[in-house]
């Protein structure tokens, strides 16, 4: 199957865009190939506000951020991961309005470095991010009229979550569903494990709508979730059909199976197909003789 994406997005870099009762969404002007036309940031309520994923360090968002909670309280401020992108604005917009900055954890990877293993992905880390409120799954912040609920969903990043907007079925799901793309998947920070069980957490769940951390709603959450996870096994399915063929690196496997895919992007291509082929390789599906990394050779088990 071919997933159905939605790439109808507009920015409105600068403005606060009413998105549902009670919320707005800001979008951060640092668009590329994998932040799509930038990082969304969240401000919920009407008094006594909650702001989800202040974005990178920009003085424009800063200042856009600011003027749209207009002189209004702060209590919280949530960051759903540890990626460049998302939270290293936290500092600043906790410092200017005293809210208490509540997330995960601090950043971390998925699995520890093999030996001789650098993280390709190190540049993208926050790793100065320190919460002041660590949250678990489950936890739930009561606010000014919201209550804002836990989903972790590790998979895109090991302390990655998403918050639930309790009592009106909205979810912002960050990084780890998107209508605009499937989410990156990269080992060391990220595992498709994880990713995986974390799609099937969703699929549990009855949220009515999501409000991810790039580009627009997920309309129909239950059924995209469920193309993204069949996705995800196609392209397993793939990978073992290029390995049984004779394929045995990663590079060959990109080249066969995202020929069709934006050359800017097969970095992150590769990235993922090590995660798929980690996974694997845990259920015993695939073999390496060697420690699996991207120079690794693969064989169907």
């Amino acid at each position: 199957m071919s997933m159905e994406f939605d790439i109808s997005f507009e920015p409105a870099y600068g403005e606060a865009v009413p998105v549902a009762d009670g919320v707005l969404r800001l979008t951060v002007n640092n668009p590329s190939a994998f932040t799509f036309h930038g990082t969304n940031s969240y401000i919920i309520g009407r008094d006594t506000l909650a702001v989800i994923d202040p974005g990178p360090e920009d003085d424009a968002h800063f200042s856009a951020l600011i003027k749209a909670i207009a002189g209004r309280p702060v209590s919280h401020i949530l960051v759903s991961h540890t990626h460049r992108d998302h939270s290293p604005l936290a500092a600043r917009l906790a410092a200017h309005t005293g809210a208490i900055v509540a997330a995960e954890g601090p950043h971390r990877s998925a699995r520890p470095l093999r030996i001789g293993e650098t993280n390709p992905l190190d540049a993208s880390a926050d790793t100065d991010f320190r919460p002041d409120l660590a949250l678990k799954d489950g936890d739930v912040i009561d606010g000014d009229g919201w209550r804002i609920g836990t989903v972790l969903t590790p998979g895109h990043a090991a302390n990655h979550a998403a918050f639930s907007l309790e009592g009106t079925g909205i979810l912002f799901s960050a990084d780890h569903v998107m209508a605009w793309a499937t989410t990156i998947v990269a080992p060391p920070d990220g595992a498709m494990s994880d990713y995986m069980n974390s799609l099937d957490q969703l699929l549990a769940r009855d949220d009515r709508l999501y409000l991810p951390g790039h580009g627009g709603a997920v309309t129909k959450p239950q059924a995209f979730v469920r193309g993204l996870r069949a996705h995800r096994k196609m392209r397993e399915r793939a990978i073992l059909e290029r390995l049984r063929s004779g394929d045995r690196t990663i590079a060959d496997l990109v080249a066969a199976i995202y020929r069709d895919t934006d050359p800017r992007l097969h970095g992150a291509a590769g990235l993922s197909v090590l995660a798929h082929l980690e996974d694997l390789v845990g259920r015993g599906d695939v073999t390496t003789d060697e420690a699996i990394s991207l120079d690794g050779h693969f064989t169907p088990a």
